[in-house]
């Protein structure tokens, strides 16, 4: 204890520097905490959060007793996962493009067109991607009408959608990931490539032999952080794009979409938190698992 107090002494301005940070996450990320406690009690607002009946794991039961609680899982895990591996291994590639491009201005312009679509809110997107695919008059079925083909409905066709999502989020965030990459490649130092040419290597050979590896370790930090909210489906993006399409819940219902839906309809805060507990404890399971691996494999960019 004392050593730490010596640490703080010494290093007091830097901890100052990290106060509205640390408030931050305190505030925001462990004081709700608490409220995990609904998920085992049958919430009344009248008698309040530490007034309620404690009633177990009586509320996970609903969840529990059927198979949708495998059908969201599921859709979870396997969207989060062509979210990590496609959209990561796209940003890399557009990353390594956009660097190895000679001209400054046109490097710059790309830059600023691919990050753009960041900023473009789930709910934009999701008009743009209906009207591309809408039934009636989307540009989808339009083109395929006129190349004599029969249309698609493609709002009545849940296996399409993985892809479909898979490309929603590729498009919204590969530029934001690809300048994570890019702030990499402006690190490495100049000499290696130079040695490279040296040595004969090509540009594509440069990419392959140095870029590539010196970008795997931020690569699998980003992959690590991924894989720490693989259970936690992106709710903005599935219920904006999605909304309550239940035709197309077999493949895109995500534990949170599932959450909201039971908060909505059931009307019941305490099986709706247990839900998110699940939620919680999994993602909590799967990032320590995965950091296990890692540190076997690179222990430099493990998180702990």
């Amino acid at each position: 204890m004392i050593g730490v107090f010596k640490e703080i002494q010494k290093n007091r301005y830097l901890y100052l520097l990290a106060l509205p940070g640390i408030l931050f996450l305190v505030i925001f990320a462990y004081v709700p905490l608490v409220g995990h406690v609904l998920a085992f009690e049958d919430y009344r607002l009248s008698t309040g959060l530490f007034g309620s009946a404690f009633v177990g794991f009586d509320n996970f039961k609903f969840f529990f007793g059927g198979r949708d609680w495998i059908t969201v899982t599921k859709n979870t895990l396997v969207l989060n996962s062509l979210f990590l591996g496609i959209g990561l291994t796209f940003s890399l590639v557009l990353a390594v493009f956009i660097n190895e491009m000679r001209n400054v201005s046109a490097k710059k312009l790309s830059q600023s067109f691919i990050f753009l679509p960041y900023f473009i809110s789930w709910q934009v997107i999701s008009i743009m991607i209906y009207a591309v695919l809408n039934s009636s008059t989307g540009f989808m079925n339009q083109s395929l009408h006129a190349l004599g083909l029969k249309p698609v409905n493609w709002y009545g066709r849940p296996e399409l959608w993985p892809a479909i999502l898979t490309f929603a989020n590729i498009f919204k965030y590969a530029g934001y990931n690809s300048i994570i990459f890019l702030a990499t490649i402006v690190g490495i130092s100049e000499e290696l490539f130079e040695s490279a040419r040296i040595d004969g290597a090509t540009r594509f050979q440069q990419v392959l032999h140095v870029t590539l590896p010196l970008l795997r370790p931020i690569f699998i930090i980003m992959l690590l952080m991924g894989i720490g909210r693989i259970f936690y489906g992106d709710f903005g993006m599935i219920y904006g794009i999605v909304g309550d399409n239940g035709v197309l819940f077999p493949t895109t219902d995500v534990i949170d979409t599932y959450s909201y839906r039971t908060l909505r309809q059931v009307g019941n805060l305490s099986m709706s938190s247990a839900v998110v507990l699940y939620q919680s404890v999994m993602g909590i399971i799967t990032i320590i698992a995965f950091n296990w691996v890692v540190r076997r494999i690179e222990p430099d960019v493990r998180l702990f």
